[in-house]
């Protein structure tokens, strides 16, 4: 026995231990090998060695030698089969030991360390394994990364993600992706497919994707494709395979078993939600100034904060927190007045309940409340927020039905029917989405609920209702329903039943397919070998081929032949073809060769097989040849395909050397696949492989080819171009790429394109086939791509943009030699399987794929197209051509709509670069869409057509070429409706409507025939008469093609439409057809009676009438004489029984709408008498508009004696025609015919003497039709028309108005006929003498007329001067204001005349001039408009009866101005024009309004000159004017009249208050008149339906805006709260409608108290400057005027104006503090019982000062406050201090200043009573001793005065009488008799809102009761005296003595008397901390008044004390 052999026979006899870790390194090989027997012998885990073993493995697995250390792991294993769980304690240290020393190692060891790890994970050490691999993956040898990536790929593959956990492995895999090792990244991309595979897709893309490079995104991104389905654990821990005594019982049954055992199995769906780490939100919400933002004022400041929370929890998971602040924030933000922060809001509350879950919950169930309150809001932005938010919180977990079911009644409830469903669709939700568990709980409470809904009212509630009880249904059944189905009608319990049995039909069908997955997973499962470890690599997953978990060893025997297998593998299996037919399973499956041989059986001989092995080649040839002869005559061939192709590819092979081999072989398979009638897709896979590389061998490429196409025939070409991609890509051979492409070139010629996903081809050829370095490679892709071409067409080049120039212009090459040959390039052959008809629809019938866009189209692009940056929107139509360009220009119509209405919007874009950018890019998008986009494009084709109206000629090529890129997308069969009305648009221009017609004839000219072009001929024949000549070329042009086009029968049938000159051009083009021959002599009659028309025009031009109107009345003469020369006695005796005027479809105010209001009068164009005609013959009856219509004037005149004769009976049917009637005059004046004239001119007085019986007026449309032509032809030749022509004017003028004639007949002086002028002269005279009021505005219009006299012809001149004489007599000298400049000459001229014209009216005795006109002004002043009125002078008053009573009507006092004024016009047209607003009429008043508005421009651009002073003094004087001017106004545009005069009525009382002087200067009595009458007309339902009433509501509203904020706010507050209560019931309109007065009073309320909201809105800003005392003392009064019986009962009620009152009060409370009890001078609160103000405020002060919200100026002089003064009674000593030093210097910079020294000394001796330790003269320690000596004469004056019981007598007094003061008040402070607001200290920086008015800034008693007692107010309540008194009552005056012993009576109280008469006292503190500091504890109650005057301070020159 040798010394080694004794050495290991010794140490056999030492411990385990010794041996293990012997030095002899044969000792421990053999110690391990023992170990390894002994743990394979140990059958119970329990047995104690297990326990001993442990500790030692530590160590053998990290032996220096690698022999041991393999040994040692070979004992590892063996003793971790025999542990259990408990063997975990060792995991730890005996896994760090394996990655530290065994992964580097041989590849034995490697192999041997992971199937260690296994069994580790088998024995639950799951974190032991992993914390080992978290060490493994960071080893700077890639060598031992890559094994330890496999192990836990293949732990996930077999054991799954619920033992293996996914996110542990998630964290690792980042920092693999940056590995530098290719093998490394290749793993880690195989682990993360294996992840998809368990946790699915999207939650690793979503946590790894961010943290890849955008390559290793690409290459797992076309990975991903190959992962299908979901994966199952192959193998259990050992725990539950203890519990399984048998697995080969389990594996053998084939029945329930497995399908219920799988279903046990199921693996765990992941949720995304525990794979992440939570974040923390709450630290960096903090630091972005969150909680700043959302109190913003500014809406998006607000906006910003809240995207900022929602960005932030927009992270998947959310670490706990306390977010109950952030909710109650979200809450109030949820109902934030801007519509934006209240959706971000929202959607924040969505994010944090996705984010926080179950942490969420309290949360939710606060705000959800809010939430459905919130579903009322109807903006879609809104809704959707809303409903992602809910159903995110129940999907989270949040919420449950459970919780909710109160808020959901409540919900339901809601009176908004759009909360009641939605509600219920959020329910259905939760209910579709709960466990049965849950709803078996909850559906007791939820029926009822959802049965009360079926008899909701609206149909959307009623719908929503039944979801909710079927969706119950479906998850706990009929039961629960079956009693309440009971109680419904007949219908709903069908349509219940019929939706309850729908949904339940619908549950089998969605798990059909589960035992399927189940039966094929446990059968897999069983197949695996107990005990083997397969070695798989991660890497594995990237050759696209599913990892496999059945994967049994492979024989030797079958490996020995067949040593091409293995590369096979790696490459013959591409990615799973997603076959049509579901069960077919294109994956073929392992098969040894020993069980193909015993599957083949008799259908081979045993010999064949036997040769086919043999290493001869001739007898593998024989053999083959023999096998081919038996395949041949197999007869049932069908069952032995799949087996006889698997035969072939393993013996002999696709490694097979011999080349006839190898053809015989591919012959036989070739057989094999034409033969069979289906030949499955497994066989191909098999196949595909070798037959791309036979296919690279040129002596087998004809046989391979062969092949290929016979397998398309069978399969379909779709199949075998999908597998031959990855195969060809990945080959080494560069001839198996090139080579399979020219056969891809034969089949896609063989078979054509429907069968193959083109995209996928062209993908292909791009990234490989055009890519290669191989010239042979490149070439055959260029020739597929040729082909493709020839199938296709043109748009194949999209796809291929982004190639190099080079192959472009080869791949044109081939293009050319392929050309396009659509559906007459036939596939050659057929596919004959069964799914090729799915493969046509996945393929190629539409050419090339479209891809959808709708994801791209975000909404911030559509967002972006309205933006009001001009290069945004260019950037964003640039966006949509990138769009379309990364979608190879081939787009699908899904989701466009709202692009093509953003792009809409773009044709109008004021940036005409825009326009052409959009209109390019429309095309393209047509381009790309094609026929779809007649569909999806929403008409936008007219869009397009308007923007050829554009007079740019680069616009308008832009516009056509759009027209034929969509021309070529859409046939142009479609484009005809949308061109008809674009010809016809009046809007198109010449150029645009030639450019049209000449694009037509382009488009027509190619076309055979085009049947819809009949369409365009009329408007075609339209413009043969239009007055450009290029427009009558082109149409003629375009006529001719479509009468080509269209066929002569379909023209024959629309001919009868067509008139002038088309007809000829038409008729001549059908005589070649023999058709129409009458009607083709007719129009050459026509047309040459036209011409003859346009010479005999040429000639005459008499009267004024242009050649133009002459040619077209004489065209139109002599087509109406040849086609109505038949006689028509008979037809009229058959027409009499009819109606003369048939106005049942007219539309007047249509055609209204389309006049063109012109004082200059046109000619009637040729299109227009065409439209006159038409209406003729639709309203008039035939026999009248024949005889009118007619060319014979003597028929026109029998027609005007009918129309005469039936004038009394059809005049209302004639005010309905009356603007055609019209327009046939105007035809009639421009003729020749004087007959026909005279009797036209002897009709009209006549029409309008009935319209005046009627009380019908003109319109302004109907004026502007005739008056033009009247005034143009009243020079008329002949003396009698022209003697008719003029009474008629004046006819006019009387019926119509002056004042709108007037602009007309001025017009008439312009005109080049002298007749005419010498005419519109002479009426000027007649309205000056006759109308000169109506017309006072417009007297500068006279210098037309002076301008006249200096025309040449002497009876012009006569007439001008002989009207300016008669202006000289009404206006005296002031008209030499109005003339203009003249020359010397012609003053010279004037002046005679107005001295001929002075001794003419005294031969008269008619006065001198201008002497009525003085007369009249001074009775306005002085009398009012009625004696006015009386005089004659005054206009007419309103046609209509005035709607309305206008109260609180002022006697406008005309206040004598100076006559010095800044301004051009002078005082006198200001106070002139303020007297015609007052007692003008409203058309007259706007005159005066335009004089106003011009003052007040100028005098506002220059706001520090004398003009605005004076205007300042005028301008309570106009607003009261303008007050009374809107209602009459008002009243008279709803008569039918325009709003021009309301339009100027606004506009001027905006433009008062725009100036905060002028508004500050109007008294609070006109404020009150004005606020009532814009809030009543705000109310008026029929302002809407006015002429603008939109508009008109639009300035309503910005007037009251301009009001309340530049208006004095103290009498704005007074107004208002006045308003509160109930108006007169005479204020209001008298409506036709029967809304009660309580309701109108509700609506008027309403809106007063929204205009108070705002306006204490931002009180805390302007608190200085309003009077509190006047406010408070209007609170006092109101609340007074209630009572306290009628408080209680309204507070009940929750009425508005009470609540709005006291909201007011709390507000001056919240902001004054106590010393709100110093402003209450007007209040006698002294009087018994006790005033009700004074209950609130101290209720007010005691809430306030308990919930700390008094501000820092409010309790700091008091000390009866407990937790102000007790605990902190320095800190209330020194805010009094402060608050005392500044209005000491207050009263200081009033003594300085000259106009208020009187009141500042008075208000100072004040302060030195009330607080007389106070050193006064210590506070002027910085001022001069002048100022100091002035300041202490003046108080010695002041109590010299006040002893003498004075007071300054610029001051009112308004303390209260010496009755009340016997019994004092203790709880209130003296009052102060101090009580101005001068106008400087307003600050008017306010927003404005709707609603108040301010009193003067100085007043005395007597001016108080005036301004009450004016107020027009019609209270309920109380009346003007009993105001009166409550004001004596509350300001009576007093003396200092009585003033000083209430001060001491009260002090007295405060130090210890409890007070008595409150009903709510305040606590009081002992008399230890009533004086502090010196400072007496009443000081701020004291001091009345100053608190807003202290604002003055900051721009004085004494320094704040």
């Amino acid at each position: 026995m040798s010394e080694e052999e004794k050495l290991l026979k010794e140490a056999k006899k030492l411990p385990w231990e010794d041996r293990l870790f012997h030095k002899n390194w044969k000792v421990r090989n053999e110690a391990n090998i023992d170990l390894a027997a002994l743990c394979d012998s140990i059958t119970d885990p329990k047995d104690p060695r297990i326990r001993e073993f442990g500790p030692f493995f530590r160590k053998t697995v990290a032996d220096s030698n690698a022999p041991v250390q393999e040994k040692a792991l070979d004992a590892l294993i063996a003793y971790l089969r025999a542990a259990d769980a408990d063997a975990g304690r060792f995991g730890k240290e005996v896994c760090d030991a394996i990655v530290a020393k065994c992964l580097t190692g041989r590849p034995k060891t490697v192999e041997k360390a992971q199937a260690v790890f296994m069994l580790w994970v088998e024995l639950e050490a799951v974190d032991a394994f992993l914390d080992a691999m978290e060490k493994a993956i960071k080893n700077k040898v890639a060598k031992a990364v890559v094994p330890a990536i496999d192990v836990m790929f293949q732990a996930l593959s077999e054991f799954g993600s619920k033992i293996v956990p996914p996110k542990r492995i998630l964290k690792m895999l980042p920092e693999l992706f940056d590995h530098s090792d290719q093998n490394v990244r290749a793993s880690s991309k195989g682990l993360t497919l294996e992840l998809c595979r368990w946790i699915g897709k999207d939650p690793v893309k979503s946590i790894l994707f961010e943290k890849m490079r955008d390559t290793m995104k690409k290459e797992l991104e076309a990975e991903l494709i190959n992962v299908t389905g979901t994966a199952k654990p192959s193998r259990k821990i050992r725990s539950e395979q203890d519990k399984e005594p048998e697995p080969e019982t389990v594996a053998d049954v084939v029945g329930p078993g497995p399908t219920e055992e799988s279903g046990n199995d199921a693996p765990q769906e992941i949720d995304e939600y525990d794979l992440v780490d939570p974040v923390d939100i709450l630290t960096p919400l903090e630091k972005l100034g969150f909680w700043e933002g959302v109190k913003a004022t500014k809406w998006s400041e607000r906006k910003d904060a809240v995207a900022e929370l929602t960005k932030l929890a927009s992270t998947k998971k959310i670490s706990p927190g306390d977010f109950s602040e952030v909710c109650r924030t979200l809450k109030k933000l949820i109902t934030d007045v801007n519509i934006a922060v209240a959706v971000e809001a929202v959607q924040a509350l969505g994010n944090l309940a996705r984010g926080l879950r179950t942490h969420f919950s309290a949360s939710s169930r606060f705000v959800l409340p809010v939430l459905l309150e919130k579903l009322k809001e109807k903006k879609p932005t809104m809704t959707e927020a809303l409903t992602q938010t809910l159903q995110a919180m129940h999907k989270a977990g949040c919420i449950s039905l459970v919780d909710i079911v109160e808020d959901v009644k409540t919900a339901t409830k809601n009176k908004v029917p759009l909360v009641r469903s939605l509600t219920l669709t959020w329910v259905t939700f939760c209910i579709e989405t709960s466990n049965k568990s849950i709803i078996t709980k909850v559906h007791k409470d939820y029926v009822p609920i959802c049965m009360e809904s079926l008899n909701d009212g609206t149909p959307e509630v009623r719908d929503a209702a039944f979801s909710a009880l079927a969706a119950i249904a479906k998850s706990v059944g009929m039961r629960p329903l079956e009693r309440s189905l009971e109680k419904l009608d007949d219908v709903r319990r069908k349509k219940l039943s019929e939706m309850i049995s729908g949904s339940e039909d619908a549950v089998p069908g969605g798990s059909a397919t589960a035992p399927v997955h189940g039966t094929r997973g446990s059968a897999s499962s069983a197949e695996i070998s107990e005990g083997a470890f397969v070695k798989r690599s991660a890497a594995s997953m990237l050759s696209g081929k599913r990892p496999v978990q059945v994967a049994p060893a492979p024989k030797k025997g079958g490996a020995a032949k067949s040593g091409t297998n293995k590369k096979a593998d790696g490459v013959a299996q591409p990615k799973v073809s997603k076959s049509i037919e579901p069960p077919e399973d294109v994956e073929p499956a392992e098969m040894s060769l020993e069980e193909i041989e015993t599957r083949v059986g008799s259908l081979v001989q045993s010999d064949t097989i036997t040769q086919l092995k043999s290493a001869v080649w001739k007898e593998r040839l024989e053999a083959i040849s023999s096998l081919k002869e038996q395949v041949e005559g197999l007869q049932d061939l069908e069952q032995s395909v799949e087996i006889l192709i698997r035969l072939l590819c393993a013996l002999p092979g696709w490694g097979e050397k011999n080349v006839q081999v190898q053809q015989q072989v591919i012959e036989v398979i070739t057989h094999i696949a034409s033969s069979a009638t289906k030949f499955p897709k497994k066989c191909v896979v098999l196949c595909l492989s070798g037959l791309s590389e036979r296919v690279a061998d040129i002596k087998t490429r004809a046989h391979a080819m062969k092949c290929l196409t016979t397998f398309c025939e069978a399969v379909g070409p779709g199949f075998v171009f999908e597998r031959l991609y990855k195969i060809m890509k990945e080959h080494k051979n560069p001839k198996v790429l090139s080579e399979g492409l020219l056969w891809m070139v034969s089949a896609v010629d063989d078979f054509g394109v429907s069968h193959i996903k083109l995209k996928e081809l062209i993908d292909f050829l791009k990234e490989t086939g055009l890519q290669s370095s191989a010239a042979a490679t490149r070439n055959a892709s260029t020739k597929l791509l040729g082909v493709l071409h020839r199938f296709v067409g043109p748009d194949i080049k999209g796809f291929l943009t982004d190639v190099k120039p080079a192959l472009l212009s080869a791949l044109d090459t081939e293009y050319e030699k392929n050309p396009y040959e659509g559906a007459s390039a036939a596939p050659k052959k057929s596919v004959k399987t069964s799914d090729s008809s799915s493969l046509v629809a996945a393929g190629g019938l539409d050419s090339l794929p479209r891809e959808d866009i709708s994801g791209k189209i975000t909404p911030t692009l559509l967002k972006s197209l309205e933006s009001p940056d001009w290069k945004v929107r260019m950037e964003s139509v640039e966006a949509v051509n990138k769009i379309l360009e990364e979608s190879n220009k081939r787009i699908q119509a899904t989701g466009t709509g709202e692009l093509f209405g953003a792009l809409r919007g773009r044709l109008i874009d004021s940036n005409k670069n825009i326009v052409m950018a959009t209109l390019t890019t429309i095309g393209n998008v047509a381009s790309a869409m094609g026929p779809a986009v007649e569909k999806a494009s929403k008409g936008i084709l007219a869009d397009i057509l308007k923007s050829l109206g554009d007079n740019k000629k680069h616009m308008r090529e832009c516009a056509l070429n759009t027209l034929d890129l969509w021309l070529a997308a859409v046939n142009l069969d479609k484009m005809v409706p949308y061109i008809t009305i674009a010809l016809t648009d009046s809007k198109l221009g010449a150029e645009g409507r030639k450019d049209l017609f000449d694009w037509l004839s382009r488009q027509l000219s190619v076309q055979s025939s085009f049947a819809e072009a009949a369409q365009l001929l009329k408007p075609a024949s339209a413009a043969m008469t239009d007055k450009s000549s290029d427009v009558r070329k082109a149409a003629e042009a375009c006529i001719n093609e479509i009468v080509r086009v269209s066929g002569h029968e379909t023209i024959e049938r629309i001919v009868k439409d067509i008139h002038g000159p088309a007809l000829a051009l038409v008729l001549e083009k059908l005589k070649p057809y023999g058709g129409l021959q009458e009607s083709f002599e007719s129009a050459k009659a026509v047309s040459v009676g036209a011409s003859k028309g346009v010479q005999k025009a040429g000639k005459s031009t008499a009267n004024g009438v242009p050649k133009h109107g002459n040619k077209a009345a004489s065209s139109r003469a002599v087509a109406t004489k040849g086609a109505r020369s038949e006689p028509i006695s008979v037809q009229d005796i058959a027409l009499q029984s009819q109606a003369l005027l048939n106005v049942k479809d007219s539309n007047k105010e249509d055609r209204e709408r389309m006049v063109i209001r012109k004082f200059k009068f046109e000619d009637p164009r040729i299109e227009q008498i065409q439209d006159l005609e038409s209406d003729m013959i639709r309203y008039f009856r035939e026999d009248l508009s024949r005889r009118l219509l007619s060319a014979d004037f003597k028929k026109q005149v029998d027609g005007l004696e009918m129309l005469q004769k039936a004038l009394p009976s059809v005049a209302k049917e004639i005010i309905e025609v009356l603007d055609i009637l019209l327009r046939w005059f105007v035809l009639q004046f421009c003729k020749s015919n004087t007959t026909c004239l005279l009797k036209v001119l002897e009709f009209l007085p006549e029409l309008l003497d009935t319209l005046k019986d009627e009380g019908y007026s003109l319109t302004e449309s109907e004026v502007a039709i005739f008056l033009p032509c009247l005034v143009e032809k009243l020079g008329h030749n002949i003396e009698k028309v022209r003697e008719k022509m003029r009474e008629l004017t004046k006819q006019f003028v009387l019926v119509y108005s002056a004042s709108k004639c007037f602009p007309y007949i001025l017009e008439g002086l312009r005109s080049k006929n002298n007749r005419t002028r010498i005419e519109c002269a002479d009426l000027v005279g007649f309205i000056l003498e006759h109308h000169g009021s109506e017309i006072s505005g417009q007297l500068k219009s006279l210098q037309i007329v002076a301008s006249l006299t200096a025309e040449r012809d002497n009876e012009t001149r006569k007439a001008a001067l002989n009207t300016l004489a008669t202006g000289y007599k009404i206006l005296g000298e002031d008209i030499w204001r109005f003339v203009g400049k003249l020359t010397d000459a012609q003053k010279s001229m004037l002046d005679e005349k107005f001295k001929w014209k002075v001794r003419e009216m005294e031969k008269k005795k008619e006065g001198k001039p201008g002497e009525a006109r003085a007369i009249l002004r001074r009775s306005v002043r002085e009398n009012g408009s009625d004696v006015a009125e009386q005089s004659g002078e005054v206009a007419r008053s309103l046609s209509g009866p005035i709607l309305r009573k206008n109260f609180g009507q002022l006697e406008v006092e005309r206040q004598s101005m100076p006559r010095p004024m800044a301004v051009a016009s002078g005082p006198t047209d200001w106070n002139e024009a303020i007297d015609i607003i007052s007692f003008g009429s409203p058309e007259q008043s706007v005159e005066g309004m335009k004089v106003i508005c011009h003052e007040l421009t100028q005098a506002t651009s220059d706001p520090e000159g004398s003009a605005m002073d004076e205007l300042v003094k005028d301008a309570d004087r106009l607003v009261a004017c303008l007050a009374n001017k809107v209602a009459r106004t008002f009243d008279f545009s709803l008569t039918g009249a325009s709003s021009r005069s309301c339009k100027y009525v606004l506009n001027t009382l905006v433009q008062t208050f725009q100036n905060k002087r002028l508004a500050y200067a109007v008294k609070e009595s006109t404020l009150d008149s004005l606020i009532t009458e814009l809030l009543l007309w705000l109310l008026d339902d029929r302002v809407p339906h006015m002429d603008d009433g939109s508009q008109l509501l639009k300035a309503l509203n910005v007037l009251m805006l301009k009001i309340l904020d530049n208006a004095d706010r103290t009498s704005s507050f007074v107004v208002l709260i006045n308003l509160l209560r109930p108006l007169d019931p005479s204020r209001w309109p008298s409506l036709a409608t029967k809304e009660s007065l309580a309701s109108r009073n509700q609506k008027f309320s309403d809106l007063v108290v929204k205009c108070l909201i705002k306006l204490t809105k931002v009180l805390q800003s302007t608190i200085l400057d309003v009077d509190l005392d006047r406010i408070l003392q209007s609170i006092h009064l109101y609340l007074q005027d209630l009572g306290m019986e009628e408080i209680r009962r309204r507070a009940g009620a929750d009425d508005k104006p009470l609540r709005m009152v006291k909201t007011v009060l709390h507000e001056l409370v919240k902001l004054k503090g106590t010393s709100i009890k110093g402003h209450l001078s007007m209040v006698p609160i002294d009087s018994k019982p006790q005033p009700i103000i004074l209950a609130y405020i101290e209720l007010n002060l005691e809430t306030l000062a308990a919930a700390r919200m008094l501000t820092a100026s409010g309790p700091g002089g008091q000390t009866h406050w407990g937790d102000s003064a007790t605990n902190n009674s320095a800190s209330g000593t020194h805010a009094a201090d402060a608050q005392l030093k500044q209005e000491l210097g207050a009263i200081f910079k009033k003594i300085g200043e000259k106009q208020t020294c009187t009141i500042g000394l008075y208000e100072l001796y004040r302060i030195t009573q009330l607080y007389p330790k106070v050193d006064i003269f210590a506070q002027l320690s910085n001022a001069s001793e002048a100022f100091r000596t002035y300041i202490r004469d003046g108080l010695a004056q002041m109590e010299k005065n006040a002893a003498a019981g004075r007071t300054p007598s610029s001051l009112p007094m308004a303390t209260p009488p010496p009755s009340s003061l016997n019994i004092s008040s203790p709880d209130f402070a003296p009052l102060s008799p101090v009580n101005t607001n001068p106008l400087g200290d307003a600050k008017l920086n306010v927003k404005p809102e709707p609603t108040n008015f301010n009193l003067p800034p100085s007043y005395n008693e007597g001016n108080r009761v005036n301004a009450i007692t004016s107020r027009a107010l019609g209270s309920d309540y109380i009346s003007g005296d009993q105001r009166n008194e409550r004001y004596t009552t509350g300001v009576a005056s007093g003396t200092l003595d009585e003033i000083r012993e209430r001060m001491k009576a009260m002090n007295d109280t405060n130090n210890g008397v409890p007070p008595s008469q409150i009903p709510h006292p305040s606590e009081h503190v002992g008399p230890g901390n009533a004086m502090q500091g010196g400072v007496l504890p009443m000081d701020e109650k004291a001091l009345s008044g100053l608190q807003a005057r202290m604002e003055r301070l900051k721009s004085g020159s004494l320094e704040p004390l």
